[in-house]
């Protein structure tokens, strides 16, 4: 499944000693090679918004308001140190694998994230978050970065994320527009986040002493109206947009990263997808995290955005499996600017690879490889994971033993 061109029955991927993909086509035109009977071979996925540091918080306040649930968060994280952090990206960045992803856009509150990807190979944007005032980026930025800098393969970039309008100034996100590096942020996540944005009201006015002051409108307005938007920055949800808010999103150039799982079990509704594409914005399906989320399944994030768009749009036809793979892979690749690299099959790109077994699912024999991998494909069912051609992932015999119990001793602190 080349995904930029038609699938490729008994299809083969050569792949070259420089980790690129030298050739696509039919197998028997490539010669000799690893086989996977009864297996898709796709593009790895490109998660354009996860948290790899909230990798075991799964479950953490579930079903509460987005006020204490936050809260909550905020008082758990803070009972870990650095190395907890570090313990449990490496799960993140190894359950991310596990399920056939290849790069991520990570929003890191500590840096951690940047680590794990570095140790277990997964190519990434990490997005070192910043709160607050301009300060930020000489009180928390500047040294994140530092520490790392050095300890980095090429595959690893760092960006910033202003975290979100209502925990950052408009002076905060214009000092990050002037680095020049990749920028991530949260927008229009949910109705109270709106209103308190707004004018301070709803029920977020009980975190204002965590909060910056209102705005006097929405957040997208707000960013657009200073020129703080562009075609580098990634921004995460956008489910209550209006058209205008839509507009300057495509008219800014401004990439969305989808999340319908976060965006349901968080109670925050349905992000207008159909309409963000038909207006141009560059669209890409992304799992956020396990604080919001069961995990970094691409597979249940596909899923979970056919059914809310077809839900959504009454329609469906409003989002086939065959364009869900697409934002999965390309749509990612586009958002984080890496198109000339990964999220396709192309020869002279990057060999990121994922192969799923179709082997006795529901979907099997065959006919619509797209349908099968999106409807049928689970982590459990990935075989293997390439990273620049290189084995990050084959079932059976890659194990993180040692990963996930440095993990769960964490997460034991946190609920101490």
């Amino acid at each position: 499944m080349p995904v930029d061109g038609d699938p490729i029955r008994d299809g083969a991927v050569a792949i070259g000693d420089d980790g690129r993909i030298a050739a696509v086509g039919p197998a028997a035109e490539l010669g000799p090679g690893e086989r996977f009977d009864g297996a898709v071979i796709l593009p790895g996925f490109v998660n354009a918004h996860s948290h790899l540091e909230y990798a075991v918080y799964a479950g953490f306040g579930d079903g509460l308001p987005f006020a204490p649930w936050i809260s909550l968060h905020v008082s758990r994280k803070a009972k870990l140190e650095l190395a907890e952090m570090e313990a449990i990206a490496r799960v993140g960045a190894a359950d991310c694998l596990r399920s056939g992803v290849t790069t991520v856009g990570d929003a890191s509150f500590a840096g951690a994230a940047a680590t794990a990807c570095a140790e277990l190979g997964l190519r990434a944007v990490v997005y070192l978050e910043v709160f607050g005032g301009p300060e930020a980026i000489a009180e928390r930025f500047e040294p994140m970065r530092e520490r790392l800098a050095g300890t980095l393969p090429a595959r690893v970039r760092i960006g910033i994320s202003p975290h979100a309008p209502y925990t950052c100034t408009p002076d905060l996100y214009a000092a990050c527009m002037t680095l020049g590096i990749p920028v991530s942020t949260h927008l229009s996540e949910s109705e109270h986040e709106a209103a308190y944005v707004r004018d301070g009201s709803g029920p977020w006015a009980e975190l204002a002493d965590l909060l910056v002051e209102p705005l006097g409108t929405s957040g997208i307005r707000a960013l657009a109206s200073r020129g703080l938007l562009d075609g580098r920055v990634v921004a995460a949800h956008c489910v209550t947009v209006d058209e205008e808010e839509i507009a300057l999103l495509a008219a800014h150039d401004v990439a969305v990263a989808h999340c319908p799982r976060s965006n349901g079990y968080l109670g925050c509704g349905v992000a207008p997808l159909a309409d963000l594409r038909r207006a141009g914005v560059c669209v890409a399906i992304a799992t956020d995290s396990p604080a919001s989320t069961p995990g970094f399944d691409m597979f249940a994030e596909m899923r979970a955005a056919v059914v809310a768009a077809r839900s959504h749009e009454r329609n469906a036809a409003a989002l086939s499996a065959a364009t869900a793979l697409e934002l999965s892979t390309l749509g990612g690749a586009r958002a984080l600017g890496m198109e000339a690299e990964i999220g396709s099959l192309v020869p002279g790109k990057q060999a990121d690879v994922t192969v799923v077994s179709l082997d006795g699912s529901p979907f099997d024999p065959v006919e619509d490889p797209a349908a099968a991998a999106v409807l049928g494909g689970s982590p459990e069912r990935v075989l293997a994971t390439l990273v620049g051609g290189d084995d990050r992932y084959r079932r059976g015999t890659t194990v993180w033993r040692d990963l996930t119990r440095a993990a769960r001793r964490a997460r034991s602190r946190m609920l101490a």
